[in-house]
Order: C-alpha cells, then sequence, then structure tokens
C-alpha cells in the first residue's frame, strides 16, 4: 500500500508540472461560475470536514512523542500538523479541479460506465467516513455523553441528524452557497473565539501567541519531508486526501470563475492554508498553555464541526445523486430522501466495524488516476494536446446559479 500510495503521489505532482506548464495562462470556466471569494469559500468548507476542527487537539501529544514516533523528531508538532492539513496536499484538489474543468468534457473519461460505478462508490464510501469521523469524535469533545468515553446512543443521534440535515439540503441548489458562506464564516468566528480565550486566560500572552506563529517554519524548511509518507498514520493522512480529490475536483470544477490556471493553483493551495495555519496556532498555544476550554468555546467547535460536516456532505450527495440520476424529478422527494439516508447511514455504521476503510477508497481513486492516463494516452492523447480553452459551452456568468435558484423554487 505505501508503494502504491507513493507513486500516487509522485505522478499527481509530476501531472501538476505538466498542467502549469502547458495550460497555466488558460482562462478555466465552470459550467456554474461564481465570485473568486464564493469559490473559496466552497473550495475551503467543502474540501474539509470536521477533522479540521476536532483532530488537532487530540493529536499535538502524538507528534510530539518522539520517543514512541521518531519518524517526527525534524519538527516540531504544529509544523506537523500543519502539513497533515495544509498548503502542499490542496494541490491534489488543484490537479482535479483543474482536469474536471478544462480536460474531462473532451476526454469523457468518467462517462465510461464502469468508471462512473466506481466514482460513485468512491463518492459514497467517502460520505460515509466522513459521517463516521464525526461519529468516532464527539466522545472527546462531549464526554457527558460519553460512557466512559465509549459511543452511547446520544451519538448515534447526534450523527444521523447530520446525514438527514445533509440530505436535505442537497434537495435545492440554494443551500450550496448559503452553507459554504456560513460555514466559513461561523469558522473564522471560531478562530478568533479562540484566540480571545487563550489571550483571556492567566496564561496567556500575547508576544508568546504570536511568536508561536515561527513554528510554522519547521514545515516549510521542512516541506519534502512531507511529501512521500512519513509512517502508517501519515499513510492514512494521504489516502485519505486521494479519497476527497476525485469528489472535490468534480464539485469545484463546476465553480470556477475565469481565473488563470496558474491563478486557480495559488487560490487553491494558498487561500485555505491562511485560516488553517491561524487556526492551528490558536490551538496549538491552547494545547502547550493546558488552556480549559470546556464550555461553550467546546460546544462551538462541536457545532462548526457538524456544520462542515453537512456542508461536505451535501456537496458529495449532490455529486453522486446528479452522477447516477437519482434526482428529485425523477425518483420523488421522499425516495430520494430515505435511500440517502438509509445507503449512509447503513455505511457509517461498517466503518464503525473496521468492515471498510478510507485507505482502500484512497487506493481505488489512484488507480482511478492511472486509469485516465492511460486512457488518454491511448485514445484521447491528441484531443487533450489540442486543448487551449475551457469547454465552449461554459460561458462567464455570475447570474447562472442565481437562475438555478430562481428556478428551483
Amino acid at each position: 500500500m505505501t508503494i502504491w500510495l507513493s507513486a500516487g503521489i509522485l505522478f499527481t505532482f509530476f501531472c501538476i508540472g505538466c498542467i502549469l506548464f502547458k495550460w497555466g495562462n488558460v482562462r478555466c470556466i465552470g459550467v456554474t461560475p461564481v465570485s473568486t471569494f464564493t469559490f473559496i469559500a466552497i473550495l475551503f468548507t467543502s474540501g474539509l470536514d470536521v477533522g479540521l476542527i476536532m483532530f488537532p487537539l487530540t493529536e499535538f501529544a502524538g507528534y510530539a512523542d518522539i520517543a514512541t514516533s521518531p519518524e517526527y523528531a525534524f519538527t516540531n508538532p504544529l509544523a506537523i500538523e500543519f502539513g497533515f492539513w495544509a498548503f502542499l496536499i490542496w494541490c491534489f484538489y488543484f490537479l482535479t479541479c483543474f482536469y474536471f474543468c478544462i480536460i474531462e468534457p473532451k476526454v469523457q473519461f468518467f462517462a465510461i460506465p464502469i468508471v462512473k460505478f466506481i466514482n460513485n462508490l468512491v463518492i459514497i464510501g467517502t460520505c460515509a467516513f466522513t459521517a463516521f469521523l464525526l461519529l468516532s469524535n464527539l466522545p472527546w469533545y462531549i464526554p457527558q455523553l460519553a460512557d466512559e468515553g465509549a459511543l452511547t446512543a446520544s451519538f448515534y443521534l447526534i450523527v444521523l441528524g447530520v446525514i438527514a440535515a445533509s440530505v436535505y439540503s442537497s434537495t435545492d441548489i440554494r443551500y450550496v452557497s448559503i452553507l459554504s458562506l456560513a460555514s466559513t464564516w461561523l469558522f473564522f468566528a471560531l478562530i478568533t473565539f479562540t484566540w480571545l480565550a487563550a489571550l483571556s486566560s492567566d496564561k496567556g500572552e500575547a508576544s508568546e501567541l504570536f511568536q508561536t506563529f515561527g513554528l510554522l517554519n519547521g514545515y516549510f524548511s521542512n516541506i519534502h519531508q512531507f511529501v512521500l509518507p512519513l509512517n502508517a498514520y501519515h499513510e492514512f493522512y494521504l489516502y485519505w486526501w486521494f479519497a476527497w480529490s476525485i469528489m472535490i475536483g468534480q464539485f469545484t470544477a463546476r465553480f470556477v470563475g475565469g481565473l488563470r490556471t496558474y491563478q486557480v493553483f495559488l487560490t487553491m493551495s494558498i487561500f485555505p492554508s491562511i485560516p488553517i495555519a491561524i487556526w492551528f496556532v490558536g490551538l496549538y498555544y491552547v494545547h502547550l498553555n493546558d488552556i480549559n476550554i470546556a464550555g461553550w468555546l467546546n460546544g462551538m467547535m462541536v457545532a462548526v464541526g457538524v456544520l462542515f460536516v453537512i456542508n461536505s456532505l451535501d456537496s458529495l450527495i449532490r455529486l453522486y445523486t446528479d452522477n447516477l440520476n437519482i434526482t428529485i424529478t425523477r425518483v420523488g422527494k421522499a425516495p430520494y430522501f430515505v435511500g440517502n439516508l438509509l445507503v449512509l447511514s447503513s455505511l457509517t455504521l461498517l466503518f464503525t466495524l473496521d468492515f471498510l476503510q478510507i485507505q482502500w477508497v484512497g487506493a481505488v481513486v489512484i488507480g482511478l488516476m492511472f486509469s485516465c492516463l492511460l486512457f488518454i494516452l491511448f485514445t484521447r492523447l491528441k484531443t487533450v494536446a489540442q486543448i487551449n480553452n475551457s469547454p465552449e459551452q461554459n460561458i462567464l456568468d455570475f447570474c447562472i446559479m442565481e437562475r438555478e435558484k430562481s428556478a428551483k423554487q
């Protein structure tokens, strides 16, 4: 599995280099273009889930334990956490976003029935894994509902409610921008309140908190260390990002609003990394100084994490139901809601039983990427070589989404 993952990573960065060299100045226009700010909000909130909110405080101590994990000794825990979540790995999303915006309309690899089937299995499986992550982390953040740290019926009901809300929101396109913008602003509010909580504690000092930013240099000075997997846990993360990448690329490609390819690359790799860095610095300072965040701030973290999950699942449900033509118009609202709820709830339970693993999903995605390359080389090479713009049918009209909303009402 490690060799397969490493091959996929190296292939990804090779393709990114080729894209920037050949199509770096091509203007990218999706089928439903939006403003750059809205695109960043959609990218950020769709491309992340509850792990960004709930994982760091549970992971810093493990990254600091170099006696148990000496492979982390080359830098500090904050830099490692940032390396697992930011900058370099967002390039995965750029590759798939560009492919589905510019190349796939000409190649139609994902229209092949078997590829389409596998692609939708990947999306559905990753949806369920996202819900599983929320379920598995709730006992740490809401211990008062846990049974000695174990899952209780309350946690299952919370996740069931989140899945239900996600399925319902996917029934109307107007919720896309609402959820994305709300998630973005609430995340910024969470960052602000976390910093204020750190500074207002008797252990907090503004100068020390801002100096914590300097620890992020440990990532950039050792960025080469994060390209290939450091250990099994990093491997899990990288497979997880691969699993997400093919779906987020499909989803975000439709919203690109006229940026040049190199601008899309910079936008997707840099802009999401800035709030992640600020968020992690605040959390790491809280961790280092053992600042108590129990109470309303802890509850706010859970609430924002839940909103992130709803936003992500909404995007993914919308994607696979469109791909499979399981639309409300075709099957009806009640069957649509009940069917998606049952499928995602059942798969979430399978993840709790270790019957499914996200590494398998990521490995399938890498296989799809290699297969796509072979398909292009043997059947579409000349077609791809002649691509020099976005699909002709895509026009830069920021009112398309508004008209679609009106048509749905």
